[in-house]
């Protein structure tokens, strides 16, 4: 698994270094995965350490699993900040999310998600920022907000609210 991922984070930033795409799209781990993680300590199905019931061990475990996606997405980071592009290198150019569709898997709440937007969106993102949106702030409001940086303005997306303003929020 950890050589596939690592693989598929090459490819794109090569696809990115070629000029072959600008989008890419990975799934690190499907719902309802079965996957086990034994190389981070967690011999046990992914989506049974999900459904945690508040059990600190069970919660260390999950901890554990989404430590290592974060390393990855450091990875891949890490690969487009070694690449010159024009003017800096291509994180400075790219604009990488990651996330969950849940924040609580054991209540399957899909509100207060776990998300980060990496690279420098070739200027129109400012990094190093906490920003914490109101509660019920739909995901989708983001996705318009990164939609429009990269010059495709949308009225409505799914069940969007509007646009995050990114930029005025100093962030904390």
């Amino acid at each position: 698994y950890d050589e596939h991922a690592k693989l598929m984070f090459d490819l794109a930033a090569l696809a990115f270094q070629a000029d072959i795409t600008r989008v890419f799209t990975l799934l690190l781990g499907r719902e309802q995965s079965n996957r086990p993680y034994p190389w981070v300590g967690v011999p046990e199905a992914h989506h049974a350490i999900s459904h945690h019931q508040n059990d600190p061990v069970k919660l260390a475990k999950a901890a554990k699993i989404n430590t290592y996606h974060i390393q990855l997405l450091a990875y891949f980071a890490e690969r487009l900040n070694s690449i010159s592009d024009g003017d800096g290198t291509l994180l400075d150019h790219s604009m990488i999310m990651q996330g969950s569709g849940l924040s609580n898997s054991d209540q399957h709440s899909h509100i207060d998600l776990p998300l980060v937007v990496v690279g420098g969106g070739a200027g129109s993102l400012k990094g190093g920022r906490h920003l914490r949106f109101p509660k019920d702030t739909p995901m989708n409001n983001l996705h318009m907000a990164l939609l429009e940086k990269v010059g495709v303005p949308v009225e409505k997306f799914g069940d969007a609210t509007g646009r995050i303003e990114l930029e005025p929020l100093a962030g904390v």
